[in-house]
Order: C-alpha cells, then structure tokens, then sequence
C-alpha cells in the first residue's frame, strides 16, 4: 500500500531530520559546525551575491523513486506547483534583473499539468531554461513521447541523472529496468541534435556515488561514462557532473541505518574546501518550493529550512533587493557542498 509506506517514511524522515538538526547529543555531534568552518575563513556570515539563477521546484511526484532522492520524491507524491504560483514566478523572472537562468526541478517537473505552458512563457522571456529530466519520464507514458522534440524547439538546457554506465549499478540505486529506459531516451534525445556538436542543444549527465563515500574526479569520470556510452550504446553528451550525496532525506536514512553517519560525516569535514565553500550555488541561486515558499538552495528546501525570516519567504511577496543581498542559512548538511572540488547542481564547483 504506496500510501501507508509514504506515511511512514515521511514519519520516519521528519524525525530524523529533526534529530540531526536540532539535537546536540546525538551522534555525530563532534563534528564541528559548519558555521565554525566558515568563521575559521572569514565567509561568516555567508551572503547571496545575487540571483541570478532562479530554481524552481514543480512538484514531488515523480514516475520513480529512487534509492537516494534526496526530495524523497515518488509516483504516490501529491504535491504540485499550482498554475497561480507559477504566474507569480513568471513576475519575478520577467521583472528581476540578472536572473539568466530558470532551473526547473521536481521530482519529474514534466508530470506538472502546466509544465509546457511555463516553459513556453519562460522561453518567451528570453531566459536559459535548464530542466531536471529523470529520462525514463520520455517512455513513461505516450504523452511525454515528444519532449525531446519539445525541449529542442525551446532551446532547454537538459540536465539528467545516470548514476553509471552499467545496467545493474542503476538499477541497483533507480529502479529494476531504469538503465535500458534511460538509454533509450538518451538515444532519442541524441536523434533530435542533443548532444551533437554544432547544434548547440547541451546534454548532461549526473553522477554521485552510490554509498557513503565522495565522488571521482569528475574531469575522470566524463571521460570514462563518454567512451563506455558511445562505444556500447553510441550515446553521446556534452558534460557529467559529479554531486556529493547530501546528508538528507532518503540518504541520511540509508547513513543513519547502515552506521555510516558519523564515519560518513567526518569525511565530508575532511575534505572541507574554502574555495568550494566560496562558490556555493546558494550564493547565486534562489530555490522556490512547489508551495511557492523561498529557500536558499533546494537542499534546505528539503529541510524546510526557509530564507531568514527577515526577508520575503514567498514568491508573492519576492523583493530583489532584499534577497539580493540576504544572509544565507546553514546547517550542517552544508558540508556536502564543500567537500572536496565542490557539489553543486551544476557539478564541481572547483
């Protein structure tokens, strides 16, 4: 019964989240804060140095439900951005300066109701519109079918997940079958030009580790997913980004279940970079909930770790010189973005 494991998990996940957040004798609290890290830096407090990319989050239901999600997203997921707060998105995007680029996410953003409508108007606007495409949503039902024709006549910047270039290793952390799905849409995205050279339609991949360890060099890997993929499945794409597992959601239950958390945690500490902690992309981003409630990064989106109260925390109340400038909320699940070369949505950050 989907409904009464989704209930359950999200009991589970609320208070494990709570436990990690907010109580000091639990495990793993030796690990220096991170707010501790940044002082030792001179980054504290840390601040926005304005938005210029605008993330959007369309809804939690996704055709999948994968091992690590760290939106703990799922087909039995009811939350949907509603078409009014995506028009009170579309006001900020038109009206805010220096926001270059839309960055829609979900779950699967494509299972949105009115998720072509808002590409077609963000598209009208002249932004950079990179979606979040799980690829498996492109055979999941015949009227996903045309999205790579789709995305190319809107010029989106796709951004799909391929934890590896073998079948069992995806299946293991997607979904028995994920693989095959997601290189079958690989190839149809490939038909229509994405991923070519020349024809100016980006496709990348993303990777992150499937256990409690950091990514590979991710200029190392790209050459190792591009030669096995083109030689196997004559896949071609443009980038792979590497993404450190956050500590959160269904990755956290995984760290906390397998004993892993504090062991995992420390070497997150370990590899602490000041270069990646200065070029986090909550720095630069503004993350909206499907609710249309703001965060700093759709990390703590996940948290329910809102902007400051000090500023706007709706998308009906946005102000750009206020959230231009804002302070920016940390936590310890931070260290993820700043381990090693850095994590981001768009990979290393170093």
């Amino acid at each position: 019964m989907p409904s009464l494991k989704r209930q359950h998990h999200e009991l589970s996940d609320s208070f494990v989240q709570l436990k990690v957040l907010n109580r000091e004798d639990q495990k793993g609290a030796h690990i220096p804060k991170f707010g501790d890290k940044l002082q030792e830096i001179a980054l504290l407090p840390l601040t926005s140095t304005g938005v210029e990319i605008f993330q959007v989050n369309l809804g939690k239901m996704c055709n999948q439900t994968c091992k690590h999600c760290h939106v703990d997203a799922g087909p039995d997921r009811k939350e949907i951005m509603p078409r009014e707060v995506m028009e009170q998105c579309l006001r900020v995007i038109r009206e805010g300066k220096g926001i270059h680029t839309v960055d829609l996410t979900g779950g699967a953003p494509e299972m949105n109701p009115h998720f072509r409508w808002f590409v077609e108007q963000v598209s009208g606007l002249g932004k950079k519109i990179i979606v979040r495409c799980n690829l498996t949503i492109v055979l999941a039902h015949p009227k996903y079918y045309d999205l790579p024709a789709f995305y190319r006549q809107h010029q989106v910047e796709v951004v799909s997940s391929l934890p590896h270039f073998s079948a069992s290793r995806t299946d293991a952390q997607r979904g028995e079958g994920v693989f095959e799905k997601s290189i079958r849409a690989l190839q149809q995205l490939n038909a229509v030009g994405y991923g070519q050279e020349g024809t100016g339609l980006s496709l990348h991949l993303v990777y992150n580790p499937a256990g409690a360890f950091l990514p590979s060099s991710q200029k190392s890997l790209e050459k190792e997913f591009k030669r096995k993929l083109k030689q196997q499945y004559q896949v071609d794409f443009n980038s792979l980004y590497t993404i450190t597992n956050m500590p959160i959601s269904r990755f956290l239950d995984y760290l906390l279940q397998s004993g892993n958390y504090e062991s995992y945690m420390e070497k997150l500490v370990a590899a602490f970079n000041p270069a990646a902690a200065a070029g986090v992309m909550c720095r630069n981003t503004i993350s909206v909930g499907w609710d249309g409630f703001l965060y700093d990064c759709d990390f703590n989106q996940m948290l329910d770790l809102k902007v400051k109260e000090t500023y706007p925390q709706h998308i009906s109340t946005y102000e750009k010189e206020a959230l231009d400038q804002r302070e920016i909320v940390i936590n310890q699940h931070c260290y993820g973005c700043t381990a090693g070369a850095g994590s981001s949505c768009g990979g290393s950050t170093t």
